[in-house]
């Protein structure tokens, strides 16, 4: 398997991202194409020893930056490191792509350019896994569409239920539909309209309206919303996370008499972290599109970035594009 990088996105420079993509090369014997400004990428390299892995160049001599129009700086900047990439896997040179960059540019461009839109279906989804109680919640929408009908919604509960099961290799999981109350009469009209399809459409273990509370719960396997609710859920639950470790690590550090109990506390401490990390998740695949696009957080470290690949060779390897396209022919 071949994995393409966006070597020149994220928050945190080049360095971050090769060193992910040499971690996931070393640690997984992945083949990782590192896509980018030629003369910059052999710069860093030389300050890794990389003898005996699989990391082949692809020179892009543009960038797309964050504050760029993604739809306009898709179509004029043929040669950014988004696009080159994308094309990778068009062309068939490449199994999957990964880019921790501009978001809206690395979604405009597979599904405006290459590999483009799967027949049949209403709109690409960004699916994401979120920790719950028990195991993991694939939610979706949580970025690519603001706007949705009922119906994109009900593809959206298929593609996440062919990916879950891949994923996690569990068979019928179970659909929830996010809204403000459990009952089927909750929600706005969009809400109301896509839980009576979702009752209807076979091949869907819908299981009526999840609330936000039930999510962690693990109530659901795959949780489907609007691009724009999704992200919200999310960007909140992310940040209610950050700031309860951030108490915590405050009250532990406090005092000496709470210090010494840190440490007896570290193991379980690193334990939730580690369960509630975005990082040990990598990123989130782009369902909808002819090829495995994996979207990663712009501040995503190094690894993130390594499990990032980790999960674009998983879904490479798994059909789950095959199973989508089988599903809307």
């Amino acid at each position: 398997m071949k994995v393409a990088l966006d070597v020149m996105g994220g928050d945190n420079g080049l360095g971050v991202i090769i060193e992910g993509a040499i971690q996931a090369a070393r640690e997984y014997g992945i083949e990782v194409i590192l896509v980018g400004r030629e003369d910059l990428i052999k710069a860093e390299l030389s300050k890794h020893t990389v003898e005996g892995l699989k990391l082949p160049i692809v020179n892009a001599t543009e960038v797309i930056e964050m504050g760029e129009h993604p739809a306009q700086a898709v179509r004029r900047k043929k040669d950014s490191s988004v696009m080159v990439g994308l094309r990778l896997i068009e062309k068939g040179e490449a199994n999957a792509f990964v880019s921790a960059g501009h978001s809206g540019a690395t979604l405009a461009g597979a599904i405006l350019g290459a590999p483009g839109r799967i027949k049949g279906v209403e709109r690409p989804a960004l699916a994401t896994i979120f920790p719950a109680k028990e195991g993991a919640v694939l939610i979706l929408d949580v970025g690519a569409n603001t706007e949705v009908k009922s119906e994109y919604l009900v593809q959206f509960a298929q593609m996440g239920s062919i990916y879950f099961e891949r994923l996690f290799k569990r068979a019928n999981p179970r659909v929830g539909l996010l809204s403000n109350g459990e009952e089927e009469n909750k929600g706005s009209m969009l809400v109301q309209e896509a839980h009576q399809l979702l009752k209807q459409t076979a091949g869907i273990n819908f299981i009526g309206n999840v609330e936000g509370k039930d999510v962690p719960e693990g109530l659901a396997d795959v949780v489907v919303t609007d691009g724009f609710t999704g992200n919200i859920f999310l960007k909140t639950a992310e940040g209610v996370a950050a700031a309860i470790l951030g108490a915590l690590k405050k009250e532990l550090t406090s005092s000496l008499i709470n210090k010494l109990l840190a440490l007896g506390l570290k193991p379980a401490f690193n334990r939730v972290r580690k369960n509630i990390d975005s990082e040990e998740y990598g990123g989130a695949p782009l369902l909808g599109v002819n090829g495995i696009v994996i979207i990663s957080h712009g501040r995503t470290k190094a690894k993130g970035i390594k499990n990032a690949i980790r999960v674009a060779n998983e879904a490479a390897q798994n059909g789950t594009v095959e199973a989508i396209q089988a599903l809307y022919k």
